[in-house]
């Protein structure tokens, strides 16, 4: 909620309010997702090694900062110096509450025998419920007359509540940590004493890194899964790149933008913890990401295929009905997937790799299918179908998870 009730409201202040150039606008844009998305990898190798609770208290420190300043920011090197802190705040606390949420479904299921998709389907729903309450808030200091300065300080206020939240409630965990091999003694009199703590140093802390982001990127499922997770990405930026194309041509305008994205969050705030109840003791993780995926991409076939009927939304109304149906099913089902294929000690980077895997992936993707904007209609649909559709491929080769009727599950140390 913090988060939305600024952002939606930056290319308009960074324009209008601040007089900055279109191009310089993207740039800003473009700075903070990088900050944020790219650097997730980051938030997760801190997070393994020192732990979720202190990485998520620096974030949320840092995001109050970069709101705060973003308040009073009036040149360009200020504001882009605010949206980068803003950004890197997210990919250190994103990644340590995703991978803690995710450790604490897995202990939650081996003790109770609840599926791990209900602790991830909340965890999805609340957010999408701070996606739809962010804007109203935004929106309700903006007719106030309070401007876009006391948007970022309502903000700042918010993520104050967070860290909060996190100090008294987040537990005290110790991280996982790979043991250090002890170093063979040299012969007796090979080096002073003096020269012999060096390597030591080395080898206790040095080495553990190197091996963990080996054994995360070395990892051939979770690399599948990684790519299976991005093409759902790159399909839902088409909320952001061909559905307002489709609104305009259908309606004129993009008037109606907004009620198709209210449609969205709603849709996950209402119907995710049903569509988990039902799919989750019903089928594997795995079933349920490629469902999803499929899902997904029966929403891009959708719409040549839809009448336009009243206004001529509801081709748009479709695509975003199923592409959030797919997110529901998919979400939960990929983020529990991850324990499965991935040392518990390694589970703060690989819960960052997921995120800046898929946010490459996005950035590549988006040129690629901003270029069949285009193309005609069905030719354009049916290339966006195929790029989940590739996915559920590539999540069809996975093994299958820990769905809700295995409730054998490993231990999780930490």
């Amino acid at each position: 909620m913090g988060f939305y009730a600024v952002l939606p409201y930056l290319a308009t202040h960074l324009g209008s309010g601040l007089g900055m150039a279109g191009w310089l606008v993207g740039l800003v844009l473009g700075l903070r997702t990088f900050s944020q998305q790219g650097l997730f990898v980051v938030g997760g190798a801190l997070t393994d090694r020192y732990g979720p609770r202190p990485v998520v208290l620096a974030g949320c420190a840092l995001r109050i900062a970069g709101f705060g300043w973003l308040a009073f920011a009036g040149s360009t090197a200020t504001v882009i110096g605010a949206v980068l802190l803003i950004g890197f705040a997210a990919a250190l606390f994103s990644p340590a509450v995703e991978s803690e949420a995710a450790r604490e479904a897995v202990r939650h299921e081996r003790d109770t025998g609840a599926p791990r998709a209900h602790v991830l389907a909340l965890f999805s729903a609340a957010g999408q419920a701070g996606a739809f309450l962010g804007p109203l808030l935004g929106s309700l200091l903006l007719l106030l007359g309070g401007g876009f300065r006391a948007a970022c300080l309502a903000g700042a206020l918010v993520f104050v509540a967070v860290l909060t939240g996190h100090a008294r409630l987040m537990p005290h965990t110790t991280p996982v940590r790979e043991p250090a091999q002890e170093p063979t003694p040299p012969p007796a009199q090979a080096q002073p004493p003096a020269q012999q703590s060096a390597p030591d140093v080395v080898t206790r802390t040095a080495q553990p890194a190197r091996s963990s982001w080996r054994a995360v990127f070395a990892n051939r499922p979770f690399l599948l899964l990684c790519l299976a997770y991005s093409t759902y990405l790159v399909a839902y930026n088409q909320l952001y790149l061909s559905l307002p194309v489709e609104v305009e041509r259908a309606t004129g305008s993009q008037a109606a933008l907004g009620w198709l994205f209210a449609l969205s969050s709603l849709l996950v705030v209402v119907a995710q913890m049903p569509v988990t109840r039902c799919s989750a003791r019903r089928i594997a993780p795995r079933t349920a990401l490629v469902t999803g995926l499929a899902v997904v991409a029966a929403g891009f076939a959708a719409v040549p295929l839809t009448p336009a009927g009243p206004g001529g939304l509801l081709p748009g109304a479709a695509l975003v009905v199923l592409l959030t149906l797919g997110q529901m099913l998919l979400v939960p089902a990929a983020r529990g997937l991850v324990p499965d294929l991935v040392e518990d000690r390694h589970l703060g980077l690989a819960t960052g790799a997921l995120s800046s895997v898929s946010g490459v992936a996005v950035l590549v993707g988006s040129a690629a299918t901003g270029a069949l904007l285009e193309a005609s209609a069905p030719v354009r649909w049916a290339a966006l179908a195929a790029v989940p559709l590739a996915g559920a491929l590539l999540a069809f080769t996975l093994s299958a998870g820990r769905g809700g009727k295995e409730q054998g599950t490993r231990a999780v140390t930490g």
